[in-house]
């Protein structure tokens, strides 16, 4: 069985990691699989990419396709010409995409347009939100891939109703959740945490890169003095997105609890994620690292594609309106917050399902 294995950003590499790990683990056993691992280049900041491959143990790409920047168009366009020419050089049994990020989508396209299998990792989440460019990249990666290997059964349920036979409908866990456990006893402290004095429990944790929230400066202004007033002596941690900071810089917020810094390593990232009292994001995967460490989490979007995070875990979905987030707030530092549960097979076994499934269906000797 030959595979082509996409990452393309920040988010896949995450997802990837322990599948290359259960794919060498099979090799070990006996079983025959060839992998080549392709990068598109979507994320090509150091940061958001191979400080990545490093701490998650990735191996070094056999290509990297380069077709970061441009707009979403460009970007679609250069990932599918590129990749079009990688699968005419190596042609696999099947493409693995995982998630929901350009890369995920465009490499779908080429590889079903050469008759090439595509498998999807993370298939069948929905926001219904046909804003953002990640739903369209969901709808259309699952509109033609071949396997889809679930999150939950929300996820299940969408494909259900769209159509998918059950048995291409294989319910595995989480591959982001598969990370987590691997690397959790490897966490480091970011040199943050010593020049801030922070503490465990005592700061808030704040992501934000979504247009609804960041594109507009007076309101972004807005929902960050509202955390800052509502937030008591709690320090609020900020690691800046490149798409956030340069309306951020634009602004004048003035607060010595405020702390920015550079968007951070992953086992810099999760150690933040451990310790915090709680989380303000409108990440998706975030919310699924802080049901797992049962991390009180906030969400301020107006809809979520992972729904088995406010009802069984920690997060709560809250909006874009930044008054919003005032009685949460409260209730976090009233330590009223909710306790939460994991999902069904976020084990840290995902990997394990998703390349025995693999094996059982592709691999002819």
């Amino acid at each position: 069985m030959k595979i082509t294995l996409v990452a393309g950003a920040r988010p896949n590499f995450m997802k990837i990691s322990p599948i290359i790990r259960a794919i060498n683990n099979e090799v070990s056993n006996g079983t025959s699989i060839e992998y080549r691992l392709v990068h598109t280049g979507q994320h090509y900041d150091k940061n958001m990419s191979a400080a990545f491959f490093e701490q998650l143990g990735i191996p070094e790409p056999h290509v990297n396709l380069e077709a970061g920047g441009g707009s979403q168009a460009e970007q679609t366009a250069a990932i599918m010409v590129k990749f079009e020419q990688e699968l005419l050089k190596n042609r696999p049994d099947l493409i693995l995409v995982v998630g929901d990020v350009t890369s995920t989508m465009a490499c779908t396209i080429t590889a079903k347009k050469l008759c090439v299998d595509a498998v999807h990792v993370e298939a069948g989440i929905r926001s219904g939100d046909i804003t953002m460019p990640e739903e369209v990249n969901r709808i259309v990666t699952d509109a033609i891939t071949d396997h889809y290997f679930t999150t939950s059964e929300h996820a299940n349920t969408h494909l259900r109703n769209s159509g998918v036979e059950e048995k291409r409908i294989h319910f595995v866990g989480n591959t982001m959740i598969d990370s987590l456990c691997q690397h959790i006893d490897k966490l480091v402290e970011p040199e943050i945490w010593s020049q801030h004095q922070l503490s465990s429990g005592k700061y808030l944790l704040l992501t934000l890169h979504r247009p609804a929230n960041v594109d507009d400066s007076a309101n972004l202004e807005k929902l960050v003095s509202t955390i800052i007033r509502h937030s008591h002596d709690y320090k609020i941690v900020f690691p800046v997105h490149p798409r956030t900071r340069k309306v951020l810089e634009s602004l004048s917020i003035n607060s010595d609890r405020l702390i920015c810094s550079e968007p951070l390593p992953y086992l810099e990232f999760i150690y933040l994620v451990k310790n915090a009292g709680g989380i303000i994001t409108d990440s998706g995967g975030i919310t699924e690292e802080a049901t797992v460490l049962g991390i009180p989490c906030m969400t301020m979007r107006n809809s979520t594609e992972r729904p088995e995070t406010v009802i069984l875990g920690t997060n709560e979905l809250i909006g874009t309106d930044p008054q919003n987030i005032v009685p949460h707030l409260d209730n976090l530092i009233a330590g009223k917050w909710k306790k939460g549960g994991v999902p069904p097979l976020w084990d840290g076994k995902a990997a394990e399902r998703i390349v025995g499934k693999l094996v059982s269906i592709y691999n002819r000797n």
